[in-house]
């Protein structure tokens, strides 16, 4: 029998080591322990107590050494007070005190304290395994003395506490606290190799190193991939597949239970899946902080990685919340990173924490719950918010691949607001399938003249156009035109807005002299209501002008769009995309005039300002620069073709 197999196995070892002779007191202090393999560790002088987390991997802890489910009442304090106290008569029986137990007169945690504080007992070390319950550790209300209280003093013996919860570390030692980091790509490899018993499979030496790095070198993930190959003919690749395969097979594997005969025995000691082993610590956070439990199982939701604090659900109080996050990154479950405000979950704990939730039956609920927060957070599709959007994307998508909540109006509001702010990112395919689903949902459930059916038409069309789909464009805006004429007065500004959208659709089918026929009534319309510096009425404007320039009246969209550009200088900021779109629109028109001096003027602001706001690869950034370079050859072309008597 190995030592380490020994240490798990009694309670008392007597090790030697340099003619130096002590006592090894061995404290599984919770219920149904499921620690891997503890490594003792001696730091300071033997009066220091020393604590320690438990190996795990990047930012994770190691699921062996967390406690089981069940309510505390019936499998918690109970059953940990008998436990304790058999293996306390035994320990003072091993220990040849010579002290008769009586528990009707002494706590037997309390004879072991007097007998190691004792100089008869020589030198000791004592290690309390586990000691993640801060009840058992510290007490409760009604018990106010916990394990902590019973801890020997003695100058011959030094006390080594292991647990996953980094406050509960400091409380017990201090400074003197030990991380026990992750394993090694070299020491996973070795574990690897040790467990299987088909040696041969390590010669894929690329499928080695893919398979460690997807279980992030967590030996209790590598424990039982190696069960599940050793119990199977498969490769390393074939089980890499079923673990990075559907969400469902990655969760089957993680559930799955296999024997190990290093880890604890006795009660719950077939509970050895992955999965299993972390609920038990998702089971103690959701009864000591509620609030950590709510945030775990709202990420559980959203993609794994990169997830924005801002986006988390509101609590009570900032302090509240710094305390619910500090929670879970005591567990290494939500791993800040560095000095930004985002968080990332390790995608089997992500994978293991749906498990956990599926078995409270509280998946549905979640998600409805997840949807509503989103849709209610989710910016507009003003440009200023690009970066706030392009930040929630991931976790929509990821949100909205589920089909649970699929019944909700709040998840096609999310929906359809998603496709709009694709659309101005420029992902114009994308935001026609987003806008679709929002449109065919509210279709099949809104009467024909409901306003949140014809908003979500209205949008689904000015993509469609976007996307070069004219026709359906004109169809969609048709009917809404008809409709709101029916259920509208004239002046309405959602009918307004979609008689403009529809002259925008005629103007991209050629159909020009309605375009300008159904703007001008909307100009003239908005002069009567809107003050000359409205956003509606400007925008109007500039596609008015777009209509006659189209339709040979270039001095009048000249005319048009020198309003809009001056009215723009003075309430919007010069990087605003609508004044650059307005003054890219006028260059247009002045270069159709033949005022080509005029046109490179004004394009050269917009490109510089361009260069200085939007991304390399901003649609609207390339157009600006393309059109300037066309300037450019022109105005070189026209130099050359230029009789000499006129260059003179």
């Amino acid at each position: 029998m190995s030592p380490s197999r020994s240490v798990i196995a009694h309670p008392l070892l007597t090790v030697r080591s340099q003619d130096l002779c002590f006592i090894l007191v061995f404290v599984p202090i919770l219920v149904h322990p499921v620690s891997a393999q503890p490594t003792l560790h001696r730091s300071g002088d033997e009066t220091t107590r020393a604590g320690r987390e438990a190996d795990g991997p990047p930012g994770l802890p190691e699921a062996g050494t967390g406690r089981s489910g069940g309510s505390r009442q019936d499998a918690g304090s109970a059953e940990t007070g008998i436990h304790c106290k058999g293996a306390v008569a035994r320990l003072l029986d091993l220990l040849g005190a010579g002290v008769t137990l009586n528990p009707m007169e002494e706590d037997p945690k309390e004879t072991v304290r007097r007998y190691l504080s004792g100089e008869t007992a020589g030198k000791w070390l004592l290690v309390v395994d586990n000691a993640d319950d801060e009840e058992v550790l510290f007490g409760t209300p009604d018990d106010s003395r916990g394990v902590a209280d019973f801890l020997p003093e003695s100058e011959d013996g030094l006390t080594l506490f292991t647990t996953r919860y980094r406050q509960n570390a400091v409380a017990l030692a201090g400074k003197e606290v030990v991380d026990l980091q992750h394993m090694t790509g070299e020491e996973a490899e070795s574990f690897l190799r040790t467990s299987l018993t088909q040696e041969d499979l390590l010669q894929d030496r690329a499928a080695v190193a893919e398979l460690l790095t997807e279980l992030t070198h967590l030996p209790l993930a590598i424990a039982q991939a190696a069960a599940y190959l050793n119990a199977r003919p498969m490769s390393l690749q074939e089980y890499l597949s079923l673990l990075k395969n559907a969400e469902e097979d990655t969760i089957s594997l993680l559930s799955r239970e296999f024997r190990d005969e290093t880890r604890y025995k006795g009660a719950g000691s077939g509970k050895n899946a992955v999965a299993r082993t972390w609920l038990v610590s998702f089971n103690h956070i959701r009864r000591s902080d509620p609030v950590a439990a709510d945030l775990l199982s709202f990420m559980s939701c959203i993609e794994h990685k990169a997830i924005p604090r801002r986006m988390l659900p509101e609590v009570k109080s900032m302090e509240q919340m710094a305390h619910a996050l500090g929670t879970l990154d005591a567990y290494a479950f939500v791993i800040r990173q560095g000095d930004s405000e985002r968080y990332e979950m390790h995608r089997l704990v992500h994978l293991a924490t749906k498990v956990w939730l599926r078995e409270q039956g509280a998946t549905e609920d979640l998600y409805q719950k997840t949807i509503a927060h989103l849709a209610k957070i989710f910016p507009s599709d003003d440009y200023s918010n690009r970066f706030i959007w392009q930040e929630y994307f991931p976790h929509v998508f990821c949100l909205l691949e589920n089909t649970q909540g699929s019944g909700m109006e709040a998840r096609y509001e999310l929906c359809m607001w998603v496709g709009r702010c694709l659309q101005v990112d420029g992902r114009i395919g994308e935001a026609v399938g987003w806008l679709s689903e929002c449109y065919l949902w509210r279709q099949g459930h809104f009467s024909g003249d409901d306003p949140s059916r014809l908003v979500s038409q209205h949008a689904l069309a000015i993509a469609y156009e976007a996307n070069g789909q004219v026709k359906k464009a004109m169809e969609l805006l048709e009917q809404v035109v008809a409709i709101e004429a029916e259920v509208l007065k004239k002046d309405h500004p959602d009918r307004l807005a979609s008689q403009h959208a529809l002259a925008g659709a005629y103007m991209a089918n050629g159909q020009v002299k309605e375009a300008v026929e159904l703007l001008e009534q909307v100009v003239i319309m908005q002069k009567e209501m809107l003050k000359r510096d409205h956003p509606s009425r400007l925008a109007s404007q500039h596609t008015l002008a777009g209509a006659y320039k189209a339709n040979g009246q270039v001095k009048k969209a000249i005319e048009l769009l020198e309003q809009v550009v001056a009215i723009e200088a003075e309430v919007l900021k010069k990087d605003h995309l609508d004044r650059l779109t307005s003054q890219y629109a006028l260059a247009g028109a002045y270069k159709a005039n033949g005022q080509v001096k005029e046109a490179v003027e004004l394009l050269e602001q917009v490109v510089a300002i361009d260069a200085e706001v939007l991304e390399e690869d901003y649609p609207n950034r390339q157009i600006s620069q393309n059109a300037l370079l066309s300037l450019y050859t022109q105005q070189c072309s026209d130099a050359v073709d230029q009789p000499e008597s006129d260059i003179s």
